[in-house]
């Protein structure tokens, strides 16, 4: 069990995306994020209270989380620093990154001696199968994007917040480090053996009742060069039944890839969705979420309706505008 509350780590996060994995806490569990500590020429906040150690300690935080999800996962020399002290204030440390808190013998050591823990979410805990493709009950979606960081885990939870108001049967299901810190429960995918990639969606999807949704957190995408094999387990070993196209408009290029431009949302649909039918043929894409953090409100509702005319797709930014659009099609199926 990770001890609450937080103090979330933003480090010296470049930019307020990179730091993504605080973000999500702090919008979804927001009573678990106390405050965040930044260092020198930090480009991110979460509008949290800025705190020294000491100081979260006091206020009764009791676990630092990491929340910054950089290229390749690493833990810098100057960060390491600051965990050590952490652990010496009297927190805990979790972390998502693919630099194992376990593997830096310093923090090892000077955890043991202060009596504190080190939780590495991003570990696999279970023993995953290879997919069969064997079809399965209870309906399942995923959101897929044109890019990484486009909002695809803020369109499933928002989904399963507005199907639980209305009564339906809905579940999260986390696959990244963000989504596990939230829940509580899922699949690293991305540090998953590739071999069992597919199957350890199938293993978090199990068979369920007709009326059941499976709200599966996206990650990568297919046209990312770096993330696309992600992608394409979430596809096949979820099966699932509808796809939201999740898109950013406002990017120049992919995320980490000046020299890639993001994909047009056809090219998105079409490659998806065919790759989406080798699974389960009967999917269908049911609707576009579309991240408008930074658009104003007349620009975002304009572009919404457009794509609704140019695509004849229902189109919502559901953490701005609401997912009701969204369940209402999924409902549909």
């Amino acid at each position: 069990m990770i001890n609450t509350p937080y103090l979330l780590f933003l480090g010296d996060a470049p930019d307020p995306l990179a730091a993504k994995v605080a973000q999500g806490i702090r919008d979804w569990r927001p009573e678990f994020a106390l405050g965040q500590f930044r260092m020198e020429g930090c480009r991110a906040d979460m509008g949290l209270p800025d705190m020294t150690l000491t100081e979260a300690y006091r206020a009764g935080c009791r676990t630092l989380v990491i929340g910054v999800a950089n290229r390749g996962g690493v833990i810098s020399q100057a960060w390491k620093r600051i965990l050590i002290e952490a652990l010496e204030a009297g927190m805990d440390i979790a972390s998502g990154l693919h630099n194992l808190l376990r593997d830096e013998p310093e923090l090892v050591a000077k955890a043991e001696i202060c009596g504190r823990q080190l939780h590495d979410v991003r570990i696999p805990s279970v023993k995953y199968p290879i997919a069969n493709g064997e079809k399965r009950g209870g309906k399942r979606c995923l959101a897929v994007g044109t890019d990484c960081s486009v909002g695809k885990m803020y369109t499933a939870l928002c989904l399963e917040r507005e199907m639980r108001e209305r009564g339906m049967k809905a579940s999260f299901r986390a696959t990244g480090q963000t989504g596990i810190l939230i829940t509580g429960d899922g699949v690293p995918l991305d540090a998953v053996i590739a071999d069992f990639m597919a199957g350890s969606i199938e293993y978090l999807t199990p068979p369920n009742d007709p009326d059941h949704w499976d709200l599966i957190e996206g990650q990568g995408s297919l046209f990312h060069i770096s993330y696309s094999g992600v992608t394409m387990a979430l596809i096949h070993g979820g099966a699932p039944d509808a796809l939201i196209l999740a898109h950013e408009p406002t990017r120049p290029h992919m995320r980490g890839l000046p020299g890639y431009k993001l994909p047009s949302l056809e090219q998105l649909r079409d490659t998806a969705l065919n790759l989406a039918r080798v699974a389960n043929p009967d999917c269908q894409v049911v609707g576009i979420s579309v991240n408008t953090q930074n658009m104003d409100q007349a620009e975002a509702l304009a572009y919404l309706a457009k794509l609704e005319a140019d695509m004849g797709l229902p189109a919502t930014d559901p953490y701005r505008f609401g997912a009701g659009k969204m369940v209402d099609a999924l409902a549909a199926i």
